[in-house]
């Protein structure tokens, strides 16, 4: 039997690693609002014949609109600007056949007042946590016979936050190389990345309380390794056939849909090892009364480097 519990630590400090460097990415770059959020203008755009990139986003630019951000995905570009009228669209879209003589299909179109951004802005926020909070409240509750259920609920979502804070890194990185924003879809992606993983915490958590109640040992750390060993296959199962659709869709889906598949898949592959590694780990470390001497080992390997 692999001992995953017994070398947590090392577990803990990669995730503490990783989660450093997602942290200090979002405090110096922070995440590139899309229109969802400041208001604007989206289009999915097909050109017959295929144009070059640049040259498409210098004759946006020639238009007038050089905060413009031009994303291609196999043959459609995602042209990003401030808000437009339909005449200023039907205009910009005639400038372009003309300029680089090629014939012009709008797939996708979508513009958002300033208003209605500022209003999603705060109802995303709005439901990231109250998502949180039910989450919390519901492990609580299903796991309430064993003892300290807040300290399962806790464990869960410190997990949850561990992958949220990951995947918004690697965004904020994006954003800043890349030019990548987030909108209303990295808001939905990261709710389905907490629905779908907490999906595999509790079933671990569960694995847990049955083997409590089997009385297999005395020694928690014992019972969450022999669950962890248990309920392996059906995590790494699950995950891999959800991983090959959401990697076909990242590799085929369209310009429209991109990023959110790419939430979708970072997060799933951050979640899974959440909810291996951390979340049973953590509720371990923490009825053993361990913060002390992790917190130490983390010191310590940080005034090495």
């Amino acid at each position: 039997m692999i001992d995953f519990v017994g070398k947590r630590q090392w577990f803990f400090l990669a995730s503490a690693v990783a989660v450093l460097v997602a942290v200090v990415a979002l405090i110096a770059f922070g995440l590139r609002p899309g229109i969802d959020f400041t208001g604007g203008t989206s289009m999915t755009l097909h050109f017959e014949p295929q144009v070059d990139q640049t040259e498409l986003r210098q004759t946006v630019w020639d238009f007038g609109h050089t905060e413009a951000s031009i994303q291609g995905s196999n043959d459609d570009y995602l042209v990003r600007l401030k808000q437009l009228t339909p005449d200023e669209r039907d205009a910009l879209i005639a400038t372009l056949e003309t300029n680089l003589g090629s014939s012009v299909t709008t797939l996708d179109y979508n513009a958002v007042s300033a208003s209605i951004a500022t209003e999603t802005a705060e109802k995303a926020g709005l439901a990231v946590v109250f998502a949180s909070i039910a989450i919390l409240l519901y492990i609580a509750w299903a796991f309430r016979r064993m003892p300290s259920p807040l300290k399962w609920g806790a464990s869960a979502i410190l997990a949850l936050i561990h992958n949220v804070l990951i995947v918004a890194g690697l965004f904020a990185l994006l954003g800043k190389f890349r030019g990548v924003e987030v909108d209303a879809l990295f808001i939905t992606g990261i709710l389905t990345i907490v629905g779908y993983t907490i999906n595999n915490t509790v079933v671990v958590f569960d694995r847990m309380r049955e083997n409590l109640a089997k009385g297999i040992s005395t020694d928690m750390g014992v019972i969450v390794n022999c669950s962890l060993v248990e309920t392996m296959v059906r995590t790494v199962n699950t995950s891999l056939t959800t991983l090959c659709v959401i990697l076909a869709l990242l590799l085929f889906g369209g310009a429209t849909i991109h990023y959110f598949i790419l939430v979708l898949f970072a997060g799933l592959l951050v979640g899974t090892y959440s909810s291996v590694f951390i979340a049973g780990p953590l509720l371990v470390t923490w009825e053993k009364h361990e913060w002390k001497q992790v917190v130490a080992t983390l010191r310590a390997v940080r005034d090495s480097a």
